[in-house]
């Protein structure tokens, strides 16, 4: 299969590039990076471009993925995650690809009431952050393509993951990162922001899998959680990661660190992937902390 990747130099592209090389399909990287650089907002460019490439699927990671950071990034962040989405969906309906996966966010769900967890795919969306709202857009943006045009898009929601190779500025990279600094320099300290919300975290490895599989037998117009369905307080993946430490630190919150707002508890509910997949993650939550603060070890 010849797969194109938006945002193939991100963070998740990455990892989806390689586990697709991997099996044997062709990767075309569409990224912001590179000597053939592609902004997602051009959309008379993306769709030049889609149809010179002449990809069999296209998955579609580009965005701003930032949460906290989503407040003060404007109408950018609506171009980007909104227009971007149209101009991929768009270019994928003129050039004839077959399927297409948007991926979105466990964020589109914000607000979500105690007796809704875990969160299925028909829990309503009532999302508190400006990304949330802008990823819950760009999910339409999709399924309008597949109503309208018969495009073949399949939608994931994912709920956190994390891995090798995620920015520090995400959180608990972040704190990889910080207590990888830490075991460097002596220091005894380190700050958490808001450690109370509630986390669904997958290995970015395992999202990647799921990914694919949802590609190959994921129903056309369908949504589908992707997620391991037990969460963990932030402030509970601070401490594990502290116990793998070589060294003796303490935990210090930091008012400063914390974010406008923050939806509690995001738990997901993966059943319908599972159902049509057969995906399960394989990758353990403390191997996942371990790998990721080993690479902040040898990061430096």
């Amino acid at each position: 299969m010849r797969a194109a990747i938006t945002g193939a130099r991100g963070f998740v592209g990455r990892h989806l590039a390689a586990h697709l090389t991997a099996r044997g399909d062709e990767v075309v990287e569409l990224d912001l990076d590179g000597a053939r650089a592609l902004d997602v907002t051009d959309h008379d460019a993306v769709v030049a471009r889609v149809a010179a490439e002449r990809p069999d699927a296209v998955y579609h990671l580009a965005a701003r993925s930032h949460v906290g950071e989503s407040w003060a990034a404007g109408d950018a962040l609506t171009r980007v995650n909104v227009g971007g989405t149209r101009a991929v969906v768009d270019a994928c309906v003129r050039a004839g690809v077959h399927r297409v996966l948007v991926v979105g966010s466990a964020e589109q769900y914000g607000a979500v009431h105690d007796d809704e967890l875990p969160i299925r795919e028909s829990t309503a969306l009532r999302p508190i952050t400006p990304y949330g709202e802008t990823k819950a857009a760009a999910e339409q943006v999709a399924l309008a393509a597949h109503r309208e045009h018969g495009l073949g898009v399949v939608c994931a929601r994912a709920f956190n993951h994390t891995g090798p190779g995620q920015p520090s500025a995400f959180l608990v990279p972040g704190l990889a990162a910080r207590i990888a600094a830490a075991e460097r320099s002596g220091a005894d300290e380190i700050v958490l922001g808001n450690g109370d919300p509630v986390r669904d975290f997958s290995d970015v490895r395992d999202v990647v899998r799921a990914y694919a599989l949802l590609m190959a037998r994921g129903a056309s117009g369908e949504i589908y959680n992707v997620a391991s369905g037990t969460s963990h307080s932030m402030r509970s993946i601070l401490d594990l990661l502290v116990a793998q430490s070589r060294i003796r630190v303490t935990v210090e919150v930091d008012p400063a660190r914390l974010r406008p707002s923050d939806t509690p508890v995001l738990t997901g509910n993966a059943d319908k992937l599972r159902a049509a997949t057969g995906w399960i993650p394989a990758i353990a939550f403390d191997r996942m902390l371990r790998d990721l603060l080993d690479y902040w070890r040898k990061a430096a």
